[in-house]
C-alpha cells in the first residue's frame, strides 16, 4: 500500500488543493459547471459525518458556488457518504453524512436542467449501486437506505419517461458501479438511445478508466477482502456501460504516475445539429 500511494496513485492527497483555485481561474467564465462529486478525502473512511471531511468539502463548494453561483450543479461522491477502507476495514456509509449532504452542503440527490434539447441530469451513484455497498452500511441503517434508493429510482425514472423524442440526455453519476443497475431497470433502458454521453468521475485517471474497461467481464474475486470484492463484482457487470457512452471527467490531480489531472469543457449545440464537443484541460502538478 505505502508502493501504491507513493508511486501510483497520489504521495501526499492533500498536497494538490491549489489545483482547485487553478480551475476556478481556468473554468470561472464557463456558462455553467458541473462538479461530479468527492470534494474531500474521506479521510476518516465515513464520509460527511467526520467533521474534518465535512469542513473540507464545504471549503471546497463555498470556493465554487462563489465563482459559478447558480450555474453550479453539484454531485454526490461516494466520499460524500463514506466506504469501508481499502485496508483494515474501517468506516462505511453512514446516513449521518446523507443528512449533512443534504442540510450543510445543500447537495440535491437528483438534479436536472434543459439546455435547448439537451437535458442534463446528476445521479447519487453510491445509492443506485446500493446492493453493491450494502456491505458498508450498518445493519441498523440498511432499511433507511433502501427507501432512499428506491425514492432516488422513481426520480430518475420519471425524468427519463418525461424525455421528448428530440431530447438528448448528458447524464453525470460520480462512479460507473451504478450504470449496470440503471441498465437492468426497463423503463430506463428503453430510454438509453437518448443518453449521449455519460460523464463519470471516480477512476482519477484515464489509465485506470482503460484497465476497467479492459478487465469488464471478469469473474468476481471473493478471497482478497472486502475492497477487491466490492471492485470486482463493479467490474463483472462493466460490459453494461456501454450503452451508456462513458467519458471519464478525471481528478484535478489525476494520479502520482502520470500527473495527468485535469478537467473536461463541453460545448452543446442546443438544436442538436451536431453532438457535444468534450474536450481535456490538463492541469499539471507543480
Amino acid at each position: 500500500m505505502r508502493f501504491h500511494r507513493r508511486f501510483f496513485w497520489l504521495k501526499d492527497p492533500l498536497s494538490p488543493n491549489y489545483l482547485l483555485d487553478r480551475f476556478i481561474v481556468q473554468a470561472g467564465k464557463y456558462d455553467y459547471a458541473v462538479a461530479n462529486g468527492d470534494y474531500s478525502c474521506n479521510s476518516a473512511f465515513v464520509g460527511l459525518s467526520d467533521n474534518a471531511a465535512c469542513q473540507s468539502a464545504s471549503e471546497c463548494l463555498q470556493k465554487l458556488r462563489q465563482t459559478f453561483g447558480d450555474r453550479l450543479y453539484a454531485n454526490f461522491g461516494d466520499h460524500e457518504l463514506g466506504k469501508i477502507s481499502f485496508v483494515g476495514g474501517r468506516g462505511g456509509m453512514r446516513l449521518a453524512s446523507w443528512r449533512r449532504a443534504l442540510e450543510e452542503l445543500r447537495l440535491r440527490p437528483f438534479w436536472q436542467v434543459s439546455m435547448g434539447n439537451y437535458v442534463l441530469l446528476g445521479v447519487v451513484s453510491s445509492l443506485i449501486a446500493l446492493p453493491v455497498f450494502e456491505p458498508d452500511c450498518l445493519p441498523e441503517e440498511r432499511t433507511e437506505w433502501k427507501r432512499l434508493r428506491q425514492q432516488h429510482f422513481n426520480e430518475i425514472r420519471a425524468a427519463f419517461a418525461a424525455l421528448h423524442p428530440k431530447q438528448r440526455v448528458l447524464l453525470f453519476c460520480h462512479d460507473p458501479t451504478a450504470l449496470p443497475f440503471l441498465w437492468q431497470d426497463e423503463a430506463i433502458r428503453t430510454r438509453l438511445p437518448q443518453v449521449e454521453q455519460t460523464v463519470i468521475g471516480h477512476l482519477h485517471s484515464k489509465l485506470i478508466w482503460w484497465k476497467s474497461r479492459l478487465l469488464a467481464g471478469m469473474p468476481q474475486i471473493t478471497f482478497l477482502g472486502h475492497t477487491a470484492k466490492r471492485l470486482s463484482a463493479a467490474l463483472r457487470q462493466a460490459r453494461h456501460w456501454r450503452p451508456f457512452h462513458v467519458r471519464l471527467c478525471p481528478a484535478l490531480a489525476g494520479i502520482q504516475l502520470l500527473n495527468d489531472g485535469g478537467f473536461l469543457m463541453a460545448e452543446l449545440d442546443p438544436e442538436i445539429r451536431r453532438p457535444a464537443q468534450f474536450g481535456f484541460h490538463a492541469l499539471p502538478r507543480d
